[in-house]
């Protein structure tokens, strides 16, 4: 395990809801609990807006009593800022090809498990910082874990786990307990209590990933397009940059006659370029391991300062990353003390995670068949494992036969699955709007 220290951190959760009220203080109208569920397009093609999802649907389609017809929200600009794997943002970028516009890689991503922790006065430090590398993951799977203390006695503690992970049979959720109990992490949390639990994937693909981000009638921005800065674990600095160089391109659409092509060259000519840039070779170099990623990054980053004379590329995308079941051996994981390391349920009670019950699931497979015939003798069952909310569990029917059991009513909205699953065949959606995690100190 490798350590390095750092500056300050505070509550995003807070601060979005402190600069929500900011917004409305403006003018700004907000509309939490409704969720954008599609894409709408003039006979042109162009896009003039979102739909939001019907409310008050049964799990069988039928309307309820409290059924609500979904809301057409248009304008002649549509900025998306769905957070990393945005649905409607994906649909964007493969509608218009905006990858193969600029000739950009796939994404890559990592699974992020975080909780915010209130410990003992005593062991409170304002503002310290903790990263490490390395344990509990093994030399071929990369990632890593932060400590930052907060305000109030409060340490978010989480690990962040790579996506393109070999064995079938890691546990990213499991991995996160075992860390908890490393002598450098356990004294500073032993004697505290766990506030909330959450997850969610973050973008690593970093400069080779960053598509065309603008489209017929708006363009993407922050981590829908994905300007993580991936050594430093950071990403809101760019992402509200991003948002400030779109809101300035859009005004001059809507008052000089400009277009929204002025956003991508002014981002790329602000220092979110340049950053990232810099930054560019440290996640495909641990391609290679870790020992080799970790000399790579260092001469980039200390000798060359991101002047290295070529790019690297990355490896395959994460899905396609998984092997097979036999190539590895299965990996015990210890029991839950109670104390440090929980199990999924007392987690998920944390989350504050809530979905209306009746209603049609919101994770959907392409093909239901796939599960039995192909990730469960081929892979061993990876969605039971890769999902840190246990959404996907594999048991018997009346007839012996195992079957997957999609328990949507647990979704932290992460999108592992969306991504992780081995053949692409689970589609993450929106739920009814307002359903999900209820993060308050996260």
């Amino acid at each position: 395990m490798n350590f390095f220290l750092s500056g300050n951190r505070k509550s995003l959760s807070q601060l979005v809801r402190w600069m929500g009220a900011k917004a409305e203080e403006l003018g700004v109208e907000i509309y939490p609990g409704f969720a954008a569920s599609e894409i709408l397009y003039d006979a042109n093609d162009f896009v003039v807006g979102i739909g939001t999802n019907d409310m008050g649907i049964a799990k069988d389609g039928s309307k309820k009593e409290n059924f609500q017809r979904g809301v057409e929200l248009k304008g002649r600009i549509t900025l998306l800022s769905e957070g990393c794997r945005g649905s409607l943002s994906e649909k964007i970028i493969k509608k218009y090809k905006l990858r193969e516009k600029e000739q950009s890689q796939h994404q890559t991503y990592a699974l992020g498990i975080k909780e915010v922790w209130e410990i003992d006065e005593g062991k409170h430090k304002p503002g310290f910082v903790l990263h490490t590398m390395g344990w509990p993951l093994d030399r071929k799977t990369y990632g890593g874990s932060f400590m930052y203390h907060m305000n109030d006695r409060q340490v978010s503690i989480g690990l962040v786990v790579a996506l393109n992970y070999h064995n079938p049979f890691l546990n990213p959720y499991e991995e996160f307990q075992k860390l908890k109990h490393h002598p450098a992490i356990k004294p500073m949390l032993e004697g505290g209590t766990v506030l909330q639990y959450g997850a969610r994937t973050l973008n690593e693909g970093g400069f080779q990933s960053i598509p065309y981000p603008v489209f017929p009638g708006g363009a993407i921005i922050g981590c829908s397009a994905g300007f993580l800065n991936v050594p430093k674990i950071k990403g809101t600095h760019t992402a509200m940059k991003s948002g400030m160089l779109a809101a300035e391109a859009a005004f001059n659409v809507l008052h000089e006659g400009l277009n929204m092509e002025t956003y991508w060259d002014n981002l790329k000519n602000s220092w979110i370029w340049k950053e990232l840039y810099e930054a560019r070779n440290y996640r495909p170099a641990f391609e290679y391991g870790l020992v080799p990623g970790l000399a790579i990054s260092a001469i980039e980053h200390y000798i060359l300062k991101g002047k290295f004379p070529f790019t690297l590329k990355h490896g395959k995308p994460d899905h396609e990353a998984t092997n097979v079941a036999e190539l590895h051996q299965q990996i015990h994981y210890p029991k839950p003390d109670g104390v440090l390391s929980f199990d999924v349920p007392t987690s998920l009670h944390r989350s504050n995670t809530n979905h209306e019950h009746d209603q049609p699931a919101h994770l959907r497979l392409r093909d239901p068949k796939i599960p039995e015939l192909v990730n469960l003798p081929e892979y061993a069952g990876p969605e039971s494992r890769y999902c840190p909310a246990r959404v996907y569990e594999y048991n018997p029917d009346e007839n012996g036969q195992v079957k997957l059991q999609i328990n949507a009513q647990n979704c932290l909205h992460c999108k592992a699955c969306d991504i992780k699953d081995p053949k692409q065949n689970i589609e993450w959606t929106v739920p009814e709007g307002g359903g999900g995690p209820g993060y308050s100190v996260m």
